[in-house]
């Protein structure tokens, strides 16, 4: 998959901008009309779809930004000038419609939703091998699920597009349920129409593990807990993930897309512009790879105490000093599992893993409730990590202890805003992580770009 994103450096069909609507659009730089005639056509563009997921709106950075600073996993630290200021707005509540990185991450999401959108409404009359055919439509229907399911999360209301754009259309904002609703029925289709795995040479692409997990995840958040529980166990039963014997084994360019991976965002480094900048963007110093350390999205120290001694996923989590050129101790919380030494910044070879297997037991967990099986999940993924079984005598409540998992399991892999806002306990969290920022002044959902305000006169903003 990785070798067929450097085909792409050379197919412009990613969708662009647009001064007159909000970025539904896909532009190509051969004529719309004659570029989605044939198979060929296609492949190519629902692999642009796929190196859509790299921009910065999206997997690249915005992602990050939006689902692990904004909640009590990680801020921006003591630097907020600049850029860093963006994000150390995001991570107080106090950004504005007019915020950068809340802009990207809207944009490129639509971006990627809009070239769906195309694929999906021209490759019906296309004739090609119906196995190509159906798989480009799952795969097209995964993305544009993926991009709405964290533009519900993030925005709330916002408009649902499933078709192509049209010049004078008029855009309007639905709820959240409505864009999860149509996300159920989109998803469902795309797990039937997708493959279990793929050859060597297709690694990479959305599978059926990949549209269950996001269902999964999309019923969980409906509170549609029985539903969500239904897809779950087929998840495990069918589809042949394991959790690896060793977390440390998780992360790192040589254990990619292994057996616990379920989907994850393909980089590629080697100066073609589809590197990662997870390395430069966490890292605390120039000294520890190539290229700068901006030491963006640090872990608070809220997060650093979820951990337990003997936590066996703390050192492939974060670290939390380093020592210098010239020997000395420097005493700061930072992200290592996507430490790498890139050739040149921002140019990582690390894929971004977006859901794994250990989610999708935590999650059955969730859907079934407090229960012996429950706890025996939850302990399948503690066990891995060198810890000790909980059980409904463990102090706290089944949410507690279960939200508190998921934190530590799945940190920094952006999960935790969605968790937070799932569970509840958004505004309490935050505020035990930062007392800076009083449990009032959370919101819970982020402005509309304020682009979008002005291009679409009928958009509600969403309340401080």
């Amino acid at each position: 998959m990785k070798n067929i994103f450097i085909l792409l450096i050379t197919i412009v069909v990613l969708s662009s901008c647009s001064d007159d609507f909000t970025d539904l659009a896909p532009i190509s730089n051969r004529n719309e009309a004659d570029f989605y005639t044939t198979e060929n056509d296609f492949v190519s563009a629902i692999n642009a779809s796929y190196a859509g997921l790299q921009k910065n709106g999206v997997y690249g950075r915005g992602y990050w930004t939006m689902f692990e600073m904004r909640g009590d996993n990680t801020d921006q630290g003591p630097d907020a000038t600049g850029l860093a200021r963006q994000f150390a707005e995001i991570n107080a509540f106090t950004e504005d419609p007019l915020n950068e990185q809340i802009t990207s991450a809207w944009t490129d999401s639509y971006a990627v939703i809009a070239n769906c959108n195309v694929i999906l409404e021209r490759i019906e009359g296309v004739e090609m091998n119906a196995d190509i055919k159906n798989r480009i439509i799952g795969e097209a229907l995964f993305l544009r699920s993926l991009m709405y399911y964290h533009l519900a999360v993030a925005f709330g209301n916002i408009p649902l597009q499933v078709t192509p754009f049209t010049p004078g259309e008029e855009l309007t904002q639905v709820d959240a349920n409505v864009v999860f609703t149509q996300l159920v029925s989109d998803l469902e289709m795309a797990e039937s129409n997708l493959a279990v795995s793929y050859a060597a040479g297709d690694k990479g692409r959305a599978t059926k593990g990949a549209a269950a997990t996001l269902l999964a995840k999309v019923l969980l958040t409906m509170d549609k807990k029985p539903d969500a529980e239904t897809v779950l166990r087929r998840i495990i039963g069918s589809y042949g993930y394991e959790l690896l014997d060793n977390y440390s084994a998780l992360w790192g360019a040589a254990n990619e897309n292994n057996k616990e991976s379920i989907f994850e965002v393909e980089f590629i480094s080697g100066g073609i512009g589809q590197g990662s900048a997870f390395t430069n963007d966490f890292s605390p110093s120039a000294f520890l790879q190539t290229g700068q350390g901006f030491g963006r999205n640090r872990p608070t120290a809220e997060m650093e105490n979820s951990y337990v001694d003997g936590d066996l996923r703390f050192a492939p989590s974060m670290g939390t000093s380093w020592v210098n050129s010239v020997g000395e101790t420097i005493i700061q919380n930072y992200i290592t599992k996507f430490e790498s030494d890139p050739p040149t910044e921002n140019d990582s070879d690390i894929n971004f893993v977006v859901f794994r297997y250990a989610d999708v037991l935590l999650m059955l967990a969730e859907a079934i409730g407090e229960s012996s099986e429950a706890y025996d999940l939850i302990n399948e993924v503690r066990d891995r990590a060198g810890l000790d079984g909980i059980d409904a005598t463990t102090p706290g409540t089944f949410e507690e202890k279960l939200l508190e998992e998921r934190q530590v399991e799945l940190a920094f892999e952006n999960h935790r805003w969605a968790d937070l806002r799932r569970f509840g306990v958004a505004a309490q969290k935050v505020n035990e992580a930062e007392p800076f920022i009083s449990a009032a002044s959370v919101r819970e959902l982020f402005y509309i770009p304020q682009r979008e305000m002005d291009i679409n006169k009928n958009f509600v903003q969403n309340s401080n």
